[in-house]
């Protein structure tokens, strides 16, 4: 399926995420904890030093993809098939981020993203992400945030403004 909507162009990108999520049941596996050895499967960060902004992409063989941030996780489902290769073909069946406030895993396609705020995160300027609507916008207020997205708004193009 993935194969077919980046060849025929026909798919803009942030659809395009949402179809390589399409799968994930209900009964998806719960966020996991990393080892002090895992790393961030774009940057290659050590993610263990910073749980309050760990994000995690789950397959259906029980393997995880790791991040420092929700800003490479969505840099690795936009471009899978540069990073991870040994998971090119693996269905995905969870998606998680650390919600800001509670640092708490959420499920990324229902989280609340601010962009823009003064918050950095391991890696810079960073997709904040909160579980619930009055939280991210009190902290967009809070930290100067420019607007608030959700995981199907999240594009290619908005990334490049993070850096």
């Amino acid at each position: 399926m993935e194969r077919n909507l980046v060849a025929s162009r026909l798919v803009p990108p942030a659809l395009l995420v949402i179809a390589l999520v399409a799968t994930a049941a209900a009964g998806e596996p719960p966020p996991r904890t990393p080892g002090e050895r895992d790393r961030c499967a774009v940057c290659g960060m050590f993610v263990a030093p910073h749980p309050e902004w760990l994000a995690q992409v789950a397959f259906d063989d029980g393997s995880v993809a790791f991040f420092d941030g929700a800003k490479d996780m969505f840099r690795y489902l936009f471009a899978r098939d540069r990073y991870l290769p040994e998971r090119r073909g693996r269905e995905i069946t969870a998606i998680w981020v650390t919600s800001y406030y509670d640092v708490e895993p959420v499920d990324a396609r229902t989280a609340l993203f601010v962009v823009g705020s003064d918050v950095l995160g391991p890696m810079g300027a960073e997709l904040v992400p909160f579980a619930d609507d009055d939280e991210a916008e009190e902290f967009r207020i809070d930290h100067a945030g420019s607007r608030i997205v959700r995981f199907e708004e999240v594009t290619r193009e908005l990334l490049t403004t993070l850096g």
